[in-house]
């Protein structure tokens, strides 16, 4: 995976929780995440902007 602003993507299908740490080093959890959109996020040409775009603002988070 390459993204400009993004380290590390881990998914885990029976929570359906996405965990993005961020080059910054900030650490988030989104909940209720499908297969399907972190299918989708994994194929997409940008991560980062899938994340912006279908992601963030869309499902409940938490910073951890």
């Amino acid at each position: 995976m390459t993204s400009s602003n993004i380290a590390e993507v881990g998914y885990d299908p029976n929570s359906r929780i996405l965990e993005v740490q961020f080059k910054t080093g900030a650490v988030y959890q989104y909940f209720d995440i499908s297969q399907q959109v972190y299918d989708e996020l994994m194929r997409a040409s940008s991560i980062g902007g899938y994340v912006n775009s279908n992601v963030k603002g869309h499902y409940r988070y938490a910073r951890i």
